[in-house]
């Protein structure tokens, strides 16, 4: 054969790679384009086509230098994966799912390409030729499941995705190895369909349905209606997008999860059904909802119009997720009762689903520890078949319950890596327990019958480092060396292969800081310490009980990272990845200052010392106002995406202020004015720094300098009044933010590094 020939073939063959991979991508979504029962179950062919089109995606121009090959069946039981260069010189990326086949180009691209990937900074240039590799690399996962999402995932994080944003989300899924995603979205079109089936009218319906900031907790059976009512438009936009999400998941042979009935019903239940046996559970300082005693035929014939409306709609790949008693006591404690609930919540699975396996979180047990006694355990629990059920130790990284319910009685569990809450942003991780615990459970007996690991995280978007950490046991069965991997990490997320061995060294100085002292969090339960920043001001009435805020790690060594950091700025600046943790790392300092600043006012105002008292307080306001300047740079910092990404969901002008006011309230007063809830997902973002967190100080140091200038006390209770009527004026209004960073992170963090470093002294 002629060389010209050959290489017009291998041109032909390369460009009808990137016509697979385009066409893969408008095929993985036929699905939403039309109605019916969508696909569950997807070919090796398509899911090889699924594959082609993520390849596509994630390489661009160099797609047509792969080839994907999908290879059925497991070996030895599990899931594999393996790339290596063929005659052609392409390279082969082979594995027995789709998502085998992208964890094979994720790992190629890490080894060969420096390529990394997470939500906050990147470094995904690759070389002009791409290298190939050197001999077949294999691997396989130990975990049967690959777990990803909480419910408070899909508010504090994914309330506004549309499908761009989600097919980015299930990219980096299947490239992590991802295989179990939770699928929550247009969940309302199934309630909807089940409820008008038995009587329920639109209008009634809109007291059940929370609006769409607040969907995880109307979920969970926590509440009613708050935050709605949700639009019909908004409904069928999200039966669609749930559409969407799951062909790309299953196309690249994920198994979503999708929910189950619990039993909690509409408010207006009573009046169509008076005759049947209800009670009502109480979650916080919300009203009562609504449950249906699980002895009652209506609880089956619900459970089971909502999984055949479900399956209908969506499909099903026969995994059910459902609880009870989210963060609610049961109505009652008779374990007579629990099991009860537990086999009928099941038995409506079942009925329809002969292969339904119950996937349930064993937050509860955690959660209302003093009730969950190992009887009652045992109890919910035992009505189940060991093969049909599936727990999530949600919060096994910092406090697991595996133990104490007795490996979950023989089911089958998952280990999770919790990690926040409430998307809150503070440098914290379990860095030695993530990367050495789940590897040394698989061999433990006493473990029972743990199948998986999981990332069930209150949100994303912040501590790309713990969640690649964390990532990073998926195709391994033994520990992850800490340091080894943070080497490597640094390495592709800055780019560091030309870089001088001084700023080499320097970088992983400060990030062995971090990873002994914030990322070594066994002392605070809430996924770092929430500073005084984001919480109302509280005066404190008693001057002895005044203290100086301390976080769990020793502050010297955030500051050393600081320091190492901004002396490597100028050569690191071209890194997206560095750029992003420098920020983050000042952020992190700042408000560290911040909290030890607002302190000293406290000491100054009981002092009576009004001009320290006020040099003080103009201290705080300034920095205050610097750190929004600092977050301003980034666009993971700023308040704007998440505002005006939920206004855009609007198709007229009364949805987007209710989109914007569902936005607004979650991450400040989240409730109603007072709620115990306020500040709970608060975020340090631009904007929000500015026109809410600083004024509310402002309001604060106002009414503590007209206390000291009148000789009067303080009044704690006034001043709540004032904030509150502020904080309901604040999610009420319509002030825009921006949505594109300004300013150069680098030299507005080196301007603050020299403002403010010496205070630290």
């Amino acid at each position: 054969m002629k060389a010209g020939s050959r290489l017009a073939q291998r041109v032909f063959r390369r460009a009808a790679v990137v016509l697979l991979a385009v066409l893969g991508t408008m095929f993985a979504g036929i699905d939403t384009c039309r109605g019916g029962t969508p696909k569950s179950e997807y070919t090796p062919r398509e899911q090889a086509r699924a594959a082609e089109a993520l390849v596509g995606r994630i390489t661009g121009s160099h797609a047509s230098d792969f080839r994907v090959v999908i290879t059925s069946g497991q070996r030895n039981g599990r899931d594999w994966f393996a790339y290596y260069t063929d005659a052609d010189r392409r390279i082969v990326l082979e594995g027995n799912t789709g998502v085998s086949v992208a964890s094979a180009l994720h790992d190629y691209l890490k080894r060969y390409c420096d390529y990394h990937l997470s939500w906050c900074g990147r470094h995904t240039q690759l070389p002009a030729r791409l290298p190939r590799p050197e001999s077949r690399e294999e691997k396989s996962s130990p975990y049967t499941y690959r777990y990803y999402l909480n419910y408070c995932t899909f508010n504090y994080s994914i309330s506004w995705w549309d499908e761009t944003r989600w097919q980015q989300e299930i990219d980096f899924m299947a490239l992590n190895g991802i295989n179990l995603p939770l699928a929550l979205t247009g969940q309302n079109t199934v309630w909807q369909k089940v409820y008008r089936r038995l009587g329920f009218t639109d209008r009634e319906l809109e007291r059940f349905f929370s609006g769409p900031a607040f969907f995880n907790w109307f979920w969970m059976g926590n509440l009613d209606g708050w935050g709605g009512p949700l639009p019909q438009r908004f409904i069928d936009r999200h039966e669609a997008l749930q559409r969407f999400i799951l062909a790309g998941e299953r196309s690249l042979g994920m198994m979503p999860v999708l929910p189950a009935f619990t039993g909690h019903v509409p408010p207006d239940f009573e009046k169509h059904f008076p005759g049947v046996k209800v009670s009502k559970t109480e979650w916080l300082d919300y009203p009562a909802v609504t449950l249906l005693n699980p002895s009652e035929e209506m609880f089956g014939r619900i459970a089971r119009l909502f999984l055949e409306e479900q399956i209908a709609t969506y499909g099903t790949n026969h995994l059910y997720t459902a609880d009870t008693f989210n963060e609610n006591l049961p109505p009652d404690s008779d374990s007579t009762y629990l099991a009860r609930m537990s086999a009928a919540v099941y038995e409506g699975m079942r009925s329809v689903d002969p292969q339904a396996v119950w996937l349930m979180q064993a937050w509860l047990f955690y959660h209302q520890s003093d009730f969950w006694t190992p009887e009652r355990i045992e109890a919910l629990l035992g009505a189940v078949p060991d093969d049909r059920m599936l727990l999530l130790d949600l919060f096994a990284d910092y406090s697991p319950v595996w133990q104490r319910a007795e490996s979950f009685h023989g089911k089958s569990w998952i280990w999770c890596m919790l990690q926040n809450f409430g998307q809150r942003q503070c440098l914290s991780g379990t860095s030695d327990t993530v990367a050495g615990e789940p590897a040394r459970l698989l061999h433990d007996p006493e473990a029972g019958n743990l199948k998986g690991i999981g990332l069930t995280m209150e949100g994303i978007n912040q501590n790309p480092f713990i969640f690649a950490l964390m990532l990073e046991n998926v195709w391994r069965d033994t520990p992850v060396d800490r340091l080894s991997f943070l080497d490597g990490y640094l390495h592709n997320r800055y780019g560091l292969r030309d870089a001088s061995s001084a700023t080499v060294a320097d970088v992983s100085e400060a990030w062995r800081s971090l990873l002994h002292s914030v990322y070594s969090n066994h002392t605070n339960p809430d996924g770092g310490k929430q500073s005084v920043l984001t919480q109302r001001p509280v005066f404190e009435a008693d001057r002895a009980k005044l203290s100086c805020p301390r976080n769990f790690f020793v502050r010297d060594s955030l500051l050393r990272a600081w320091d190492l950091l901004i002396g490597r700025a100028e050569e690191l600046a071209p890194s997206d990845g560095f750029r992003y943790d420098l920020v983050d790392v000042t952020r992190q300092s700042l408000v560290e200052l911040l909290d030890s600043l607002h302190f000293e006012t406290q000491r100054a105002w009981h002092a009576a010392d009004t001009e320290a008292f006020d040099r003080g307080t103009e201290r705080v306001l300034t920095l205050i106002l610097d750190l929004d300047t600092l977050l301003s740079t980034r666009r993971e910092f700023l308040l704007g995406p998440w505002v005006e990404s939920a206004r855009a969901l609007g198709t007229n002008a009364a949805e987007k202020v209710l989109y914007e006011w569902n936005a607004k309230t979650q991450i400040t007063l989240w409730g109603k004015p007072g709620s115990p809830l306020n500040d709970y997902a608060s975020k340090q973002w631009a904007g929000l720094v500015r026109d809410f967190y600083r004024h509310r100080f402002a309001l604060f140091y106002e009414a503590e300098r007209e206390a000291l200038a009148s000789g009067r006390g303080f009044d704690s209770e006034a001043f709540k009044r004032t904030c509150l009527d502020f904080e309901k004026r604040w999610t009420d209004g319509s002030d825009r933010y921006a949505v594109d960073p300004a300013g150069d992170e680098v030299a507005v963090c080196r301007r603050l590094h020299e403002r403010y470093r010496p205070l630290f002294e």
